[in-house]
């Protein structure tokens, strides 16, 4: 089997048609067969450091793509609000040094998607002036630097809103509505292969990318190497978390996809690590409600009929996704607006007759707040670790622990109120007035007697999709030179 280069690739169109006359001619299998190795070596650049050992071995492997995403809604929506990052900048500038010194050292694309955590256009210029200073630091010679931009402004959506159209819900969601858009601090749309592809025919090195889809980072320089759709959005789906697509666990180790005609290959370059059949279709069905679908603009990846194989010790062989084009084309967009300042008081209890009416002693301080502040106007949340904090009323057991942790937030236009508001709702769990307690010392510890302030408090506003006549109407596309 004969490994193509991917850099001796002209554009996608010129590929894909000589890729289908080629696929048609007879003996295909033994006229020509090329592949497309690309590796990932972090889910989630920047959240914590990738791991240099294992990616070392992925670049000896030959790569013809480095790439990796940088984005996630999981952080929540206060990056996206506030237009920051939730990863600190020395383990992103970490991540984007090893990768584009390999990249540049192997001639070979890298790829990062959704810059900074939300993939806002402040962040991709935080990354492209990232990339341009690693460059001179190290004395690289002159490479392209492709980016684009994802924020989509507010007054557009709300123009289409009026002219008619309905900017769908997602997740049970209603349509947009004029009130939700008011409240919006912020708006991306979410990119598919489409701008990639775009910036990659226009000769760039390296590509920063705004918000996009995870899978379409790793979907793009196989679809315009004139691979089929199905599996390069299936290379996508395996290779954007990297090694979660391994056992045992570790996150941060380094993945490396491999993309045939007929299928997909993902084997772990960390020696210890395996991508077994059963690690990789579990990270198939991770993260969404329908186990077998992904939704990308342009259409849906049905995993459905996958046939997973486990070809060597450490690689599992994946072929028989099918993909369904989307008509019209729609596109996914977050936005973010703010609750308010926000501030966290922390408070432990351990006497039993405490735990047994916490609810009560929450009530109590309820209570305090209402009668300083009304019912309105600032947000107050309780959330009881050692009972039921992380699934709510999910939690199937119902018996708290024998010591609990009360987290307090307080929410508020002011950071004085939200400040005030966490303190009456915190330390008034000390003072509750329980019935049968006859002691005065009080049943709650505070860890500090002050209550800490926080990032101020954000939802998310928009979650819905908006028609676009192509892939490319909402991202503008860019491009600039670095190194030396």
């Amino acid at each position: 089997m004969v490994n193509r280069r991917y850099r001796g690739i002209a554009t996608y169109s010129e590929v894909g048609m000589a890729f289908a006359e080629l696929v048609s001619a007879p003996h295909v299998d033994t006229l020509w067969r090329f592949t497309l190795k690309i590796i990932c070596p972090n889910g989630h650049l920047g959240f914590a450091p990738l791991k240099p050992e294992s990616f070392q071995i992925g670049v000896e492997a030959g790569p013809d793509v480095i790439a990796a995403d940088s984005g996630s809604d999981d952080v929540g929506p206060g990056p996206l609000g506030s237009d920051t990052s939730t990863s600190p900048r020395q383990w992103q500038e970490h991540d984007l040094e090893v990768m584009l010194l390999a990249s540049r050292g192997l001639g070979v694309p890298m790829i990062i998607g959704s810059a900074g955590d939300t993939g806002t256009n402040s962040r991709v210029d935080l990354y492209v002036d990232m990339i341009k200073a690693i460059a001179k630091r190290h004395g690289l010679g002159r490479f392209k630097v492709g980016y684009f931009y994802s924020e989509v402004e507010a007054s557009l959506i709300r123009e289409r809103m009026k002219a008619g159209e309905t900017v769908e819900g997602l997740d049970g969601r209603s349509a947009l509505t004029a009130t939700d858009l008011d409240a919006t601090d912020r708006i991306v749309a979410m990119a598919g292969v489409h701008p990639y592809i775009d910036l990659l025919d226009q000769g760039a090195d390296v590509i920063i990318g705004g918000r996009s889809s995870d899978a379409a980072v790793f979907a793009a320089p196989a679809l315009r190497a004139g691979h089929g759709t199905a599996l390069s959005y299936y290379l996508g789906k395996v290779l954007e978390c990297a090694s979660f697509c391994a056992e045992p666990y570790g996150g941060k180790e380094t993945v490396l996809g491999e993309i045939t005609p007929d299928h997909v290959e993902v084997t772990a370059m960390h020696p210890a690590q395996r991508c077994t059949v059963a690690s990789v279709s579990g990270h198939a069905m991770y993260e969404r409600s329908n186990p077998f679908h992904e939704y990308v603009a342009g259409g849906r990846l049905d995993m459905t009929d996958c046939r997973y194989e486990q070809v060597a010790e450490r690689t599992t062989r994946i072929s028989g996704p099918s993909f369904t084009p989307a008509d019209p084309m729609r596109v996914k967009l977050e936005g973010a607006g703010k609750v308010g300042e926000r501030f966290v008081g922390i408070a432990g209890i351990r006497d039993p007759y405490t735990i047994a009416n916490v609810d009560a002693v929450i009530a109590w301080a309820r209570d305090q707040v209402r009668a300083r502040f009304g019912e309105d106007g600032y947000e107050l949340h309780y959330a009881v670790y050692g009972r039921d904090a992380i699934m709510g009323p999910r939690e199937p057991i119902r018996t708290p622990a024998h010591e609990l942790c009360v987290v307090v937030q307080g929410l508020a236009p002011t950071a004085e109120m939200a400040e005030e508001v966490c303190m009456t709702g915190t330390r008034q769990m000390f003072y509750a007035r329980l019935p049968n307690v006859k002691g005065t010392a009080g049943s709650v510890a505070f860890i500090v007697d002050e209550v800490l302030p926080a990032s101020p408090g954000y939802r998310w506003t928009v979650n819905h999709t908006i028609t676009v006549k192509d892939g490319l109407e909402l991202f503008p596309r860019h491009l600039t030179e670095a190194g030396v």
